[in-house]
């Protein structure tokens, strides 16, 4: 899963679809009692043994140069406004995107497949007969960058550490580890309980390994700017809190010719910046300061791409295909908060939201509808269940909303004017149903409370955008307010929940696992700090359906349950749908090359692309 909040909500690139329906075997089928190379879900590996590299990259791409960007994706405690710690595997603080660049881990995916895993750290892996234990071989080779090797050690001692004190992005997959044992040196043992979903694993095997000595010496915790050792292609080079920071690539890294290497990681440099408001990066990439961002404002993309640079040919605007993983892109709304339990309330907030409205006057006819948690994949479900859906329906009929059984449920499309009559009238409807009754401008409850819901923001933008929805609302009598924070305080309040109405966007790996899923919707993560539960979803019937999820078989078991699962989760109304783009919106400095077919599961430019010479020369960035 890749986390995708607040500034990147407005313009995530989305899937264009999920993986084909492959024919191939189960996990639980794969062998058992032998040295594996990759793993993968579902069907065949792409890769052999003896690999030499991966079809998307060019191995011939020169080392050198400095890629300065604004990172348009990240995860864990990260935040591109801001950074105060170097700890990006805790719950706590706000660290700098891609400090994972300066660690390893087991194995890696391959951006051309749906859900395959290569050896990096790992040799191999060898799954034991019931499927609870997995022991990998560790490369001899491998070392951090101080030049000490990295043991099985170092990795038991990592799984330990984020099971007990990670970032619940870690956390939650190791709930059913029950140890992890250095058989040896270089003999690493993973034993889980049996409660384990079959693909945790393939969450689990992408952890970075830490450094057992460094964290032994050091707090694991959100206090520390002392850089942490990695054994990464990349290290923290210089930086200044909240300001900037640079990643060195080590010149004698490791792992350089490893297969999963090859043809990657070829800046010298890599540069992130931060900014309070996205206006002012846009500024800095206007003069060259920032020579890659994803642009995620409609109105910067229609009408501001005409400066002297780009009209010289200096600076390139391009649209990248989407990747073909499912993405979810809306508002939660916190049933922590006891006003918005009832589904009728938060479908009233769904119906004053005019996206046609939205879409002409601020996004310059850009943007489609979601509808979908999964949104542009196979996982979305349409009209009415199929019989295999109902297979898994039927038995949670009673516990599930009456629509889950009708036409998947969508959003009620607007006449475009700003304020729909019939929408309004439908939302007013809605709240008196649901005991809110009208005492001058506002609905009151029983009690005489009024209905209050609050937007949190951390950029302008959303200000602008959400003004109009907040208007709507107010015209219904709930008391609505937009409240604009730091990005310190909403990283905060997000992880603790603290808020009524907040946007956010997701993308989740193409094959999502069971974990993948729990973090989001499931009852056992609705109070789990740091979760990607932001509504507080705590629903029994939705569990049953995750877990049908994690126990299919194929990967068409797996789209009938994800289709179900979507079902269900749209007549809950935890999430409101907002908006998708079907590209990436780039914009860069003349200066790189980039392989001519983009993976269709994966975009890390900062990794595959490199820098060109004669090109910066051309442009006068030699």
């Amino acid at each position: 899963m890749v986390g995708l909040p607040r500034r990147d909500f407005l313009a995530l690139g989305t899937a264009a679809a999920a993986a084909a329906m492959l024919p191939g075997k189960a996990f639980a089928d794969i062998a058992t009692g032998v040295k594996l190379h990759g793993l993968s879900a579902f069907g065949d590996l792409k890769y052999s043994p003896d690999f030499t590299h991966f079809d998307y990259v060019n191995v011939d791409a020169p080392k050198g140069g400095i890629f300065n960007f604004s990172p348009p994706n990240w995860g864990y405690n990260q935040n591109t406004l801001t950074f105060n710690t170097l700890n990006s595997f805790t719950q706590k603080g706000d660290a700098p995107p891609r400090m994972e660049m300066c660690f390893d881990a087991l194995m890696v995916r391959a951006l051309d497949e749906p859900d395959a895993l290569y050896g990096q750290l790992a040799d191999g892996v060898t799954v034991s007969d019931d499927r609870n234990s997995f022991e990998f071989s560790l490369r001899p080779q491998a070392r951090f960058h101080d030049g000490t090797p990295l043991t099985a050690e170092d990795a038991a001692f990592t799984f330990k550490l984020f099971k007990e004190k990670g970032h619940p992005d870690f956390s939650l997959s190791l709930i059913h580890l029950d140890e992890a044992v250095a058989v040896d040196q270089h003999t690493l043992k993973l034993n889980f309980s049996g409660k384990q979903s079959a693909r945790t694993v393939l969450n689990v095997v992408e952890f970075p390994i830490l450094s057992k000595a460094f964290y032994t010496a050091n707090p694991f915790d959100s206090s520390q700017l002392n850089p942490p050792l990695g054994s990464g292609a990349y290290k923290i080079g210089r930086f200044s809190a909240g300001a900037w920071i640079e990643y060195d690539r080590v010149a004698d890294y490791w792992g350089r010719d490893l297969p999963v290497n090859r043809g990657m990681n070829n800046f010298d440099t890599i540069r992130i910046e931060f900014y309070q408001n996205r206006m002012a990066g846009f500024e800095a990439f206007k003069k060259g300061e920032i020579t890659y961002r994803e642009e995620f404002t409609s109105r910067v993309w229609a009408t501001a791409y005409d400066f002297p640079a780009l009209t010289a040919g200096k600076v390139v605007k391009h649209e990248f295909p989407a990747e073909k993983r499912p993405t979810m892109q809306g508002t939660a709304v916190n049933q922590r908060r006891e006003q918005f339990r009832d589904a009728r309330v938060r479908q009233a907030i769904a119906l004053c939201f005019d996206f046609e409205w939205t879409r002409r006057n601020f996004f310059y006819g850009s943007y489609e509808r979601s509808q979908s948690c999964f949104e542009k994949s196979d996982f979305r479900s349409e009209g009415p269940p199929s019989s295999q859906e109902l297979a898994l329906l039927e038995p949670l009929r009673a516990q599930l909303p009456a629509e889950v059984f009708g036409e998947a449920v969508s959003q009620s499309p607007s006449d475009g004017s700003g304020r729909d009559r019939k929408l309004l009238g439908q939302a007013a409807k809605l709240l008196a149903a649901a005991g809110w009754k009208r005492s001058g401008d506002f609905v009151v409850n029983d009690k005489g409370g009024r209905l209050s819901a609050e937007f949190m923001v951390d950029d302008d933008t959303f200000v602008q955008v959400y003004s109009p929805w907040v208007a709507n609302m107010k015209a219904i009598g709930i008391d609505a307010t937009i409240r604009l924070v730091d990005s310190a305080q909403y990283q905060a309040r997000q992880a603790t929940f603290d808020f009524d109405l907040l946007s956010a966007a997701f993308s989740f790996n193409a094959t999502p696992t069971r974990d993948d899923l729990e973090t989001f919707f499931h009852s056992s993560t609705a109070k789990v700090s740091g979760s990607r539960n932001l509504p507080g979803i705590a629903d029994p019937a939705i569990d049953k359906l995750i877990d049908a999820v994690g126990a299919a078989k194929d990967r068409e078991s797996l789209t009938v349950a994800m289709r179900a699962l979507d079902r269900a989760l749209r007549a809950r109304r935890d999430w409101i749908p907002s908006w998708f783009l079907a590209n990436h919106r780039s914009a860069f400095w003349d200066m790189f090359g980039f392989p001519e077919q983009k993976p269709d599961f994966g975009f890390p430019v900062e990794a595959l692309w490199w820098f060109d010479k004669g090109k910066a020369a051309k442009i006068g960035k030699a």
